[in-house]
């Protein structure tokens, strides 16, 4: 009869530790990141939490279409990246064919779109509408980040229509630290600039800046951040699905981050370690039902990573 007992909890003991523990084509878990800081800093979060949990998360550089494309493909496996609604236009044929998911919100209360600078505000121009009439001031450029960017879409969108009447104007396509000297040096001399601004960014935040009206359904405006995996990956790898599902940010989380990689080129992997082990709480709700890859306790495993 011990025996028998013996056996049986033996079978459960192993049937619940095949239950929690992942698959091992799980352990990899392939990331893109778009080279914006505030993706940087946020995939480098989920690095570190996915390195302590047992896993080997990898990121890869790439641009919107060639994440998504990859995505489908089944390529990568997360992007956490997804802004909306500028992005829809970009991931709308993914969702429909269902090769791409959403499975949740990771930053809320953000902002994108054109801005001008204040004083540039102050003398008139604070819809999309003012711009035709000042075109000279800007010498007829708007300047947006990396090409392939949604944003850099949306703005060529709108050079393009006729009504509003930017003939003439011109995208001037840069990085997002290349866009960021331009602002600042037009700003230092109090020239006329237009340029794409979002929130979360903390020298972004510190420049006093004016956030165009008039934007229409362009996408530009209020902005929600998304976290998009491959079609069937939370099925596969439930427990890192798990993860990504509780991730959330916030504004201050993010620009706390992202400030000394813009300031100082600090790596957003490293400074999201050295972030998370100041505030070792903000994991505790993003780990609640979460294990490490071989099924034990996922808090108490990113926390004594976190007190190295």
């Amino acid at each position: 009869m011990k025996s028998v007992v013996l056996s049986v909890a033996l079978a459960l003991g192993m049937a619940a530790t095949t239950a929690v523990a992942e698959e091992a084509s799980c352990k990899k878990v392939r990331f893109a990141d778009v080279g914006w800081t505030d993706i940087q800093v946020t995939t480098g979060t989920a690095q570190v939490i996915l390195e302590a949990l047992g896993y080997e998360p990898e990121v890869k550089t790439l641009s919107v279409p060639v994440t998504y494309a990859s995505l489908k493909n089944k390529d990568l496996d997360v992007f956490l990246g997804n802004w909306m609604p500028s992005m829809t236009a970009d991931i709308k044929a993914y969702l429909e064919d269902k090769s791409v998911e959403t499975i949740g919100v990771n930053l809320e209360n953000a902002g994108y779109g054109l801005v001008v600078p204040q004083y540039v505000a102050d003398a008139g121009v604070k819809s999309l509408a003012d711009l035709a009439a000042n075109k000279d001031k800007f010498k007829g450029k708007i300047y947006g980040i990396e090409a392939g960017n949604d944003g850099n879409r949306i703005i060529s969108e709108m050079i393009a229509k006729k009504e509003n009447k930017l003939d003439g104007f011109e995208l001037v396509e840069s990085s997002e630290a290349g866009m960021l000297t331009e602002a600042e040096k037009a700003m230092k001399n109090k020239e006329w600039i237009i340029f794409l601004g979002w929130t979360p960014h903390p020298i972004m935040g510190a420049m006093k800046i004016h956030y165009l009206d008039g934007m229409g359904d362009s996408g530009f405006g209020a902005a929600t951040v998304a976290t998009n995996v491959r079609a069937g990956y939370t099925k596969e790898c439930p427990n890192v699905g798990k993860l990504l599902s509780n991730l959330k940010f916030n504004l201050e989380m993010e620009g706390a981050m992202m400030e000394p990689v813009l300031k100082s080129q600090a790596d957003p992997k490293a400074t999201a370690a050295a972030w998370l082990k100041a505030n070792k709480d903000a994991v505790k709700p993003w780990l609640a039902g979460v294990t490490t890859f071989d099924g034990k306790e996922g808090l108490a495993a990113v926390t004594a990573a976190l007190s190295k």
